[in-house]
């Protein structure tokens, strides 16, 4: 059968395992630096540089401001720029590399005179420009990236295998942070050489420096590697136009976007997605070293989140496909919310004997956000698709980054509710603090209702707004191919 034959979906896809893999590579090359981000920094920067939970919070609320305005030109840039012989999305990777690398370092570096207890307001302006200047940075990485799943291929069972395989680069570039996470600490001595005690009986221990930052130097480095690899094993099939400079462009694009109702609830969810994993992952590293005395757990508790992948991987395209995306992710994220509710009510149980409960419950509400996890970005895929087939219109990039900025509120409700957790139960961060035994009870209870509720939410947002059953992403395919061959006949894309 010649090209001319074939359907437009199928002249536009064809991926390989080097496809997949390098595709995984972008994600697990972001996460390298990303992770830092969402778990070991809110700690670092309370108990290394001794920074107040108040204003870390404000600071994460005023960088995702400066995101509002940041994102949408990014998104912009990217529809709009003219393709060079490397495409239209793939060549940022190369341009992001070196400088993601050095601001991720330089958000961990403690020049002398740095720190809370010696230059505050220093401390201070030196944390804010190096992480809002990650952040830009991220964003220059992350739109394109998002952006590539729809020119990569347009068959929607390669789309479910990417978003798996994304899902899983993802896991492993944050797994090397857990393993920092976990081994960072040492035990803390009183001037005459004794370990300090705290209320509870336990040896207190603190977060170190320098394996802090010998680590997120080695991971970074490797990020920018992956990047590279990233741009040398991807291809993009279907070559876009570039959008004209139409005055009020953006706006309208805008405007098609939050008036569809698929697009606003995956985003949603994704928001409360990100919000739940970096709310856990960053108070996590406060409950195992404070009310558990086992830093040891933050590697076991991920290992439990995260496992489940190992499994469903390659279940979870055939069951989207046969029970849908939507029906299985709704049942899943529910059954992570009761499993963090039964460890709410477990409230009770003293620590050592709720350590090994603890991490089963983990792995069963890993279980249930997996199916989200492998399936997040196909389905934003779809409800571009969905966007492009009712209203004829297609910005990939704005897209993408009206995605990436409610990932982004994401780390916004994350940081309201991991500092004002902190603040509910009065945590002491400065130098040699020592918590309360009333502080520890709470931060056992925030630990397990917060993510709970944040699970729920995202159950009720899937199950009730999210509109894309199956039935209905079946007929979306057939309306694909139509608006395709109609794209091609006008010449508005090209097929590589």
């Amino acid at each position: 059968m010649g090209e001319e034959s074939k359907s437009y979906i199928s002249r536009t896809s064809g991926l390989k395992a080097k496809d997949y893999i390098g595709y995984a590579m972008g994600d697990a090359a972001g996460c390298l630096v990303f992770s830092l981000v969402t778990s070991i920094l809110q700690k670092y920067y309370t108990d290394v540089f001794n920074l107040s939970p108040l204003f870390i919070m404000f600071m994460f609320i005023g960088a995702r401001v400066w995101d509002a305005v940041n994102d949408p030109i990014m998104g912009r840039i990217c529809d709009t720029v003219k393709p060079t012989r490397f495409g239209r999305y793939r060549q940022w990777f190369l341009y992001v590399s070196a400088p993601l690398c050095v601001l991720a370092i330089h958000m961990f570096l403690k020049f002398p005179g740095l720190g809370g207890d010696v230059n505050y307001v220093g401390t201070c302006i030196y944390a804010t420009v190096t992480y809002v200047l990650f952040g830009m940075c991220y964003t220059v990485l992350q739109i394109p990236y998002g952006s590539l799943a729809s020119v990569v291929t347009t068959d929607v069972g390669e789309r479910n295998k990417l978003s798996v395989y994304r899902a899983i680069g993802a896991a492993l570039g944050s797994v090397p942070v857990f393993i920092l996470a976990s081994f960072a600490y040492a035990k803390r001595v009183d001037a005459a050489g004794n370990y300090v005690y705290g209320e509870n009986g336990q040896i207190i221990t603190d977060m170190q420096y320098e394996p802090v930052i010998i680590g997120v130097t080695i991971m970074a480095i490797c990020s920018s590697l992956l990047l590279i690899l990233t741009f040398a094993l991807n291809k993009e099939r279907v070559i876009t136009k570039p959008k004209a400079h139409e005055k009020g462009a953006a706006l309208k694009a805008f405007k098609i976007l939050i008036s569809n109702r698929a697009f606003v609830a995956i985003s949603l969810a994704a928001m409360l997605l990100l919000a739940g994993q970096m709310f856990t992952q960053s108070f996590y590293l406060y409950l195992f070293n404070d009310y558990f005395h086992a830093n040891w757990m933050n590697l076991a508790s991920q290992a439990c989140t995260y496992s489940p992948m190992i499994v469903l991987m390659f279940f979870m395209p055939r069951l989207a496909r046969k029970i849908g995306k939507k029906e299985v992710c709704t049942a899943g994220v529910a059954l992570a919310s009761v499993a963090n509710l039964v460890l709410f009510f477990m409230r009770g149980v003293a620590p050592e004997k709720l350590i090994v409960l603890f991490l089963v419950l983990c792995f069963i509400s890993g279980c249930g956000l997996t199916t989200l996890v492998l399936q997040l970005w196909s389905m934003a895929t779809d409800s571009i698709d969905h966007i492009e087939v009712t209203t004829g219109s297609r910005d990939d990039g704005t897209a993408y980054s009206f995605f990436n900025f409610f990932r982004k509120l994401g780390q916004v409700v994350a940081a309201i509710c991991v500092n004002g957790a902190l603040l509910g139960m009065n945590y002491k961060y400065e130098k040699g603090a020592v918590q309360t035994l009333e502080n520890l009870k709470k931060m056992y209870d925030l630990a397990t209702l917060i993510p709970a509720i944040l699970f729920a939410l995202m159950a009720v947002i899937l199950l009730v707004f999210y509109p894309l059953s199956k039935a209905r992403v079946e007929k979306l395919q057939e309306e694909k191919e139509l608006k395709l061959k109609e794209a091609y006949e006008n010449k508005t894309i090209d097929i590589a």
